[in-house]
């Protein structure tokens, strides 16, 4: 019997060879917002690695929705042009290109990992970012994200309307709307973030309806065939914060509003979380949400080996795997479990002479 890792997972109008989907990762190499040749050989390498999904990573709807300088946008339709050529490659490969819509809210400008991953000033080629509320992630920045006003919260959605739309014509074949990791959206689901008094906060119907808005918008522009994923973090491992229990309330709405997966990560609202980071640890939020939400979840964090993914998948526990760190260190991931599953999956014609063979 084959492995339920190796199994097909349909999805609105695509078909999934596999269940193994490259998680989006940051590269900090871009200029401007606008994909290299890193972007294209980083994605397309593990196209050829044989995952079913490659997710590029966060993609900025707005110059000020970065995380840092180098991030890739998606915020003018000149940068286009190379979206175009890496989702044509990775569709040769038998693979589906997806991209992940994001806006970093109060924790954008901030500089690459290899440059400290410290708060940039304008001086430095930063930014003013904002907030829903006018509250730093950490106690010792300089200056104050900006609290949104209706107007801006008004671009925030149109932005994502507009990036949904060059999502699609530049041949992605999913799209995911980051929910998670204190980035924007987050900060207004979550309590520790957000403390304002109008209708975008306040109550757990209050604190959604940025993200509800967001999707409406989308909806506009993505089709209807296509898969539509939201990120979430489950748990912001923080007292009073955005909890497992409301996550299950919001997937239960997300998917009445035309949402097919759940991506179910955690945590990143607030600097002072404390997370119990070991192997499977997100899983659970994954299992419940699947379970009591009735809709397809994907598992990540800290997943890295054969055996445990399949188990994942052929316990019901999640529909998707996505690996991160895993996929950086091999991007012949889903080659190499199938191998170790005993799987029987097509390489690639090129490669077919290193075949791993018992």
């Amino acid at each position: 019997m084959a492995p339920s890792l190796f199994s097909l997972f349909q999805i609105k109008s695509i078909i999934l060879k596999n269940r193994i989907v490259v998680s989006p990762m940051c590269q900090y190499s871009a200029e401007d917002g606008f994909a290299n040749d890193w972007h294209m050989v980083h994605l397309g390498a593990r196209a050829i690695g044989g995952a079913a999904l490659i997710m590029q990573e966060a993609t900025a709807v707005s110059p000020e929705g970065r995380i840092s300088p180098g991030d890739l946008g998606i915020w003018s339709d000149e940068h286009m042009e190379k979206y175009k050529q890496i989702t044509t490659f990775i569709l040769q490969q038998n693979a589906f290109p997806g991209i992940q819509l994001a806006h970093a809210g109060r924790k954008a400008s901030v500089s690459a990992p290899w440059q400290g991953n410290r708060k940039l000033v304008p001086e430095e080629g930063g930014w003013r970012t904002v907030a829903p509320s006018p509250l730093p992630y950490h106690d010792n920045e300089a200056l104050l994200p900006l609290e949104m006003d209706r107007e801006a919260i008004s671009k925030v959605i149109d932005d994502f309307r507009e990036a949904a739309r060059r999502a699609r014509e530049s041949g992605y074949k999913v799209l995911e709307i980051h929910g998670a990791h204190g980035y924007l959206l987050h900060q207004f689901l979550s309590p520790l973030c957000n403390k304002r008094t109008d209708e975008y906060g306040g109550s757990f119907e209050n604190r959604i309806r940025l993200l509800l808005e967001v999707i409406d918008a989308v909806h506009l522009e993505w089709p209807g065939d296509l898969p539509l994923f939201v990120r979430i973090s489950g748990t912001d491992w923080a007292e009073g914060g955005w909890n497992v229990d409301e996550s299950v309330e919001l997937a239960k709405i997300l998917k009445e509003n035309g949402v097919d997966v759940i991506d179910c990560s955690s945590g990143g609202a607030v600097s002072h979380q404390k997370i119990p980071v070991g192997p499977n640890y997100q899983v659970p939020i994954a299992e419940r949400v699947k379970t009591e939400a009735h809709i397809c979840t994907a598992a990540v964090g800290l997943i890295t080996e054969a055996q445990q993914a399949e188990d994942i998948i052929k316990e019901g526990k999640a529909d998707l795997v996505f690996f991160a760190r895993e996929a950086l260190r091999d991007p012949n991931i889903a080659l190499t479990f199938a191998h170790e599953l005993h799987a029987d999956v097509i390489w690639p014609k090129q490669y077919e002479r290193a075949e791993l063979k018992d």
